[in-house]
């Protein structure tokens, strides 16, 4: 089936299909080098969106990106890759093949390809495996279209070896923050007898709801930027906040981050901009968003004058370090009521929904790689002294960024959603103690997550 096709390919040791032959990289001078690429990643018309939970694409409003940077030299042993992809998630084998095929265009290894999904819902969920059950039990339910997966990591590659004969110094790197107004909202909020709810989507009309604080989020929003002397090259803009205002009728669409970037984009067409979400696990628009088309792009004007004002207020400095240090992580399956193999397995074949039959391949998706106690989730960090990028798996709550920023309180510390995300949501052991209804069907792990995560967190920043 799918799978076994695809890993076949993977080993055969052939080149790429449609790759051009490698060709001698050139040379810079110089201890750090950096290339950038951007590829059109648009899914077809068809294409399920959030892996079978919303419409199916029936039209593009906007074209979906792959954007990332490659860093090499320095003090690395190998290069690093940082890819934000306009795509909702990307689970299990086939977030592993995306980094082989990445890691082997760059002449790297799959742990140093930080991969990243912004994870706008009016976009493709990629999980191979889960597709092949679907297909195997008959069901409904679709999740994606593995031969577009596998044509769209094969450009990125093709993107990744053309970059790459276009490698410049890489000197300085560039620090700025800014305050988002008017964007971010916790999920969570009390009710008027002081019961916590988790209602607070990214699309919310409850004036109530609306009217509450915004909570717990991260208010700033980081640009780090890479420099070749005083010429800015790349500049990745962090936020945590779902990346949603209204979706599910079919209009593929990088929604307000991506036209804020795009904006960005404009104003400085010579460095290219890249958008990453941050731990957006219980972070959502809903205090500012009533779901109204033209509010996105009010969210948009929001995050854009962020983005300007941390770039303009950044602290340009010479780049003396760089360290790579990648964590192996272990997150339990979720085992409770309705997540056993057993009901997952009923649900695939059984469920009238389509979406609950997605939700159920994707779980035992998950369950297949647990299953094997040696199977980990890499938590990579590629770290600059003052400055560090942090990735950290899945549907992470922002507590989780929170405390990366607070183990290093001196430092700039970059933190990205997003990455493994066959967790699904990966919340702090409170949410799960007071019932977060969040939790229902879109979280694979278990409880006991939180001390794991935070292990990993300061082991991956070098503490």
């Amino acid at each position: 089936m799918i799978t076994r096709r695809l890993f076949h390919w993977l080993a055969s040791g052939l080149p790429l299909s449609g790759l051009s032959p490698l060709m001698a990289r050139p040379q810079v001078s110089g201890n750090w080098q950096i290339a950038t690429f951007q590829v059109d990643v648009t899914c077809p018309i068809g294409h399920p969106c959030m892996g079978g939970g919303i419409s199916n694409a029936k039209e593009v409003v906007d074209p979906l990106e792959c954007r990332g940077v490659v860093i090499r030299n320095g003090d690395l042993e190998k290069p690093v890759v940082i890819v934000s992809i306009d795509w909702c998630e990307i689970r299990n084998e086939a977030y592993d093949t995306f980094r082989d095929v990445l890691a082997k265009a760059a002449n790297t290894t799959r742990e140093r390809v930080i991969l990243t999904a912004i994870h706008q819902h009016d976009t493709p969920i990629v999980d191979l495996y889960a597709e092949e059950l679907l297909i195997k039990a008959g069901a409904k339910g679709s999740i994606c279209m593995p031969d577009f997966f596998l044509k769209t990591i094969t450009k990125v590659a093709e993107a990744i070896k053309q970059a790459e004969m276009q490698f410049q110094n890489l000197t300085h790197i560039g620090t700025g923050q800014a305050k988002v107004k008017g964007v971010a909202s916790n999920r969570r909020f009390l009710m008027p007898d002081g019961s916590p709810s988790f209602s607070r989507t990214s699309a919310t009309r409850d004036e109530y709801a609306r009217s509450q604080p915004e909570g717990t989020i991260d208010p700033d929003l980081k640009t780090l930027s890479f420099w070749n002397e005083n010429k800015p090259v790349a500049a990745f803009s962090f936020y945590s906040v779902h990346p949603m205002s209204y979706y599910g009728q079919g209009g593929v669409s990088w929604d307000f981050p991506g036209m804020a970037r795009q904006a960005r984009q404009k104003t400085m067409p010579g460095c290219l901009q890249i958008y990453v979400s941050g731990c957006s696990g219980n972070v959502t628009a809903g205090k500012y968003n009533d779901g109204s088309p033209a509010n996105r792009k009010t969210l948009a004007s929001r995050l854009e004058s962020a983005m300007i004002e941390a770039f303009e207020t950044t602290r340009r400095v010479p780049l003396k370090k760089s360290q790579f240090r990648s964590v192996k992580l272990r997150l339990e399956p979720r085992m409770s009521a309705g997540f056993s193999r057993l009901e997952l397995t009923d649900r695939l074949r059984h469920d009238p929904k389509p979406f609950h039959q997605c939700l159920a391949a994707m779980g035992l998706s998950w369950l297949r790689r647990e299953e094997d106690p040696n199977h980990t989730i890499d938590v990579p960090c590629l770290d600059f002294g003052s400055a560090a990028i942090l990735l950290l798996p899945g549907e992470s709550y922002v507590e989780f960024q929170l405390y990366a920023q607070s183990a290093r309180p001196s430092d700039f510390i970059c933190v990205a959603g997003y990455g493994e995300s066959a967790t699904g949501y990966v919340p702090t052991e409170k949410a799960m103690q007071e019932n977060d209804t969040n939790l229902g069907d879109w979280c694979w792990v278990a409880p006991g997550s939180e001390s794991r995560m935070k292990t990993a967190i300061r082991s991956a920043l070098g503490l």
